[in-house]
Order: C-alpha cells, then structure tokens, then sequence
C-alpha cells in the first residue's frame, strides 16, 4: 500500500492505479478505524479493482464545543489495518493540504441536512459536504463506500452528488453499507471507546430500545407515545440526556407522523456521560 500526503503525489499515484481502465473505489474516514471501517473496504474490494481509502479528521465538522482535539488519531495503526486488507493508496492529507491558505468555499446542502444532527451540530453538514465533494474531486472514484450509520450523512452526500451533477462518482454509485454491530447490538463507533465500562454496558440499551420501538410502531401503536417510551426507556437505562428521537422517511428524512407504505427510519441521537452516540434502525418497507 502507497500512503500519500501531498495532492501532487495522489495524482500521480492515481494515474498508475487507473492504466488500462481500473476501476476506483473510495472509503472515506476519519481515522480510529474498527470492523465497521473495514466492512467497507472488503464491500468496496468487491466491487472495484483497486481502493483509496483516505484519513482526515475534518476541522470544519466539528463545533466550537466539540471533540475536535481529543478525537483519536493513529494513523500508523489505521495504515497497517487498511494494508492489511489489500487497499492500495491511503490518501492521509495534513489539515493545510485540504485547506490551504485563503480556502473560502463551503457548501450547504438544504433540506436533508437541517433536522436531527444538523440541528443539533450547526454548521456540521456543511463541513461534511465540503471535505467530501474535495475527495471525490481529489480521488474521482467511480464508486464511494460510506456506513449507514451516519444515515443524514448519507444522504447529505447523495443530495449534494445529485445537485452538483457529479460524475465521479454518480450519485447513484455512493453505497451505503449496513451497520455493523457488537455482539450486543451496539453500532461501531469511533466514540465507543470514550465510554467508561459501566457507560459502555449501559449503551446497549439504545439498540434494544429502538427494535422494541420498531415493533411496537409496526404492530400499530401511536409513534408519538412510542417515541416518548423510547426516551423514557434510554433514561432509566443511563443515558443523561436525548438530543432527538425520530421516525423520519426513509429517503427525505422528512418526519413523520405515523408509519406509511413507504420505507421510514428511526433515528436517535443519545448522550451517554460525555459521549454522543447516533444510530438509526429501518423500519416499515424495505428501502430499495
């Protein structure tokens, strides 16, 4: 694996991976990789001839109050894990290589973007944006692989794609990979690890609540009583507080009121001592 820090040696580098028609696949990340991370690049190998996978934890993502400082950076263990599973150019940017001097773009996406975590984090999805569109401008992959676990994330990159006609890779080559869990249903998350041992036993009740939510939803019961049982539910299993709790459409993340023919998600967003976690479940039909 070739690890490159400098626009000029991606270049060149893609070029060598590209002769004779190769097809590129991206796994954007931030680094502190886990199975999660790495279900994506297997799902990417499986579908493209050589994977770039990039390492950047993006300043313009995170709030005046947020965990930018303390957010874990191992990129000589991150290298040796990607390298282990045959990706074959890590793309590891400085912060001044991605925003050099005089950077004064941004882009905001309406919409998908504005609810639930965008509430929450202002100015975070314009960051996301922002740092994604430059990778696929920098990388130009024909596919990109990102988790379903950051779901508004998701579709904040799909909608931008899809707005600024972007050709590589089209938005309908931005896959989505289903979250990837612990063995108490968990999702992996780089912030797992802030949890003390005690916070990290009581966190499992946030994918517990959100499947009993679901079936209860599913089997008829009112979603606004549901959504506050759910709440109830995270607290006395140790959460401090609740951002949201949401059942939302499945593709325009607009909320809904009751459960339709149309696929929905259950979003939340918990805070657990000082670590927030995020997840998101489907419920209802299939999204397809």
């Amino acid at each position: 694996m070739q690890t490159v820090t400098t626009l000029e040696m991606l270049r060149t580098a893609l070029a060598s991976l590209r002769a004779g028609g190769a097809r590129i696949a991206l796994v954007p990340t931030m680094g502190a990789l886990h199975e999660g991370h790495l279900t994506l690049v297997r799902r990417a190998q499986a579908e493209a001839d050589h994977v770039v996978a990039s390492i950047f934890v993006n300043p313009k993502q995170f709030g005046p109050n947020e965990d930018l400082d303390a957010y874990p950076r191992q990129l000589a263990a991150d290298a040796a894990m990607l390298e282990a599973e045959g990706v074959a150019l890590l793309w590891a940017p400085t912060v001044e290589a991605m925003y050099p001097q005089g950077f004064a773009s941004n882009i905001s996406v309406a919409g998908v973007s504005e609810g639930f975590c965008g509430a929450a984090r202002p100015g975070h999805f314009d960051g996301v944006a922002t740092v994604v569109c430059k990778l696929f401008n920098q990388v130009q992959p024909d596919l990109a692989f990102f988790g379903e676990k950051d779901f508004q994330q998701l579709a904040v990159i799909r909608t931008m794609a899809r707005d600024l006609d972007l050709t590589r890779p089209y938005a309908d080559n931005i896959i989505g990979v289903p979250t990837v869990r612990e063995a108490d249903g968990l999702a992996m998350s780089s912030r797992n690890r802030y949890l003390s041992p005690e916070q990290r036993a009581q966190a499992a009740a946030l994918p517990r609540a959100m499947q009993a939510a679901i079936a209860a939803m599913e089997a008829g019961a009112d979603v606004a009583a549901t959504l506050a049982g759910l709440e109830a539910a995270l607290v006395a299993g140790g959460f401090a507080s609740i951002d949201y709790a949401a059942l939302a459409d499945a593709r325009s993340l607009a909320p809904l009121a009751a459960l339709t023919a149309a696929p929905a998600r259950l979003l939340v967003a918990a805070r657990i001592g000082g670590t927030r976690l995020i997840d998101n479940m489907a419920a209802g039909p299939a999204l397809k």
